[in-house]
């Protein structure tokens, strides 16, 4: 059993427009438990991405007010993202040369989701988990 983009997506994400203030995406962020948002142009078609790094760097390193800031402002607009038929092991080896802990999930040009670094290490495990028992009932002896 090999497991693909699409097995392991998380298809709750929170997709807000370029010009949603930082303070709003914030409080949106903190409600849901996420650390990013996806920023999507009015059809819907994916932009760019701001990450709780963004909010570090871009706004309080600098002293800006996130009332005042748009997310279009401080998005990263050079998204990553793989097929949802794409082997897991290529998805950990794109997130491992680029340096990045999210990619988004793309299928028929329509995004279904998101894999998150933390999304790719617990479901490794318990793919890990499921194999090392078929092999150990494989290993024991049949009496």
């Amino acid at each position: 059993m090999v497991l693909v983009a699409k097995d392991i997506v998380e298809k709750d994400f929170i997709s807000l427009s370029r010009n949603t203030s930082a303070l709003e995406a914030a409080r949106q962020m903190k409600a849901k438990g996420h650390g990013f948002v996806i920023i999507a142009s009015a059809g819907g078609v994916p932009e760019g991405i701001v990450t709780e790094w963004d909010f570090l760097a871009k706004i309080t390193a600098e002293g800006k007010g996130p009332g005042e800031v748009k997310l279009g402002d401080i998005m990263t607009s050079n998204l990553v993202s793989v097929d949802g038929n794409e082997g897991i092991d290529q998805v950990a080896q794109i997130m491992t040369q680029k340096g990045i802990r999210r990619v988004l999930v793309i299928s028929d040009h329509k995004v279904l989701g998101v894999i998150t670094a933390k999304t790719m290490l617990s479901r490794l495990k318990e793919y890990i988990d499921r194999v090392s028992s078929q092999i150990a009932r494989l290993q024991s002896p049949m009496y």
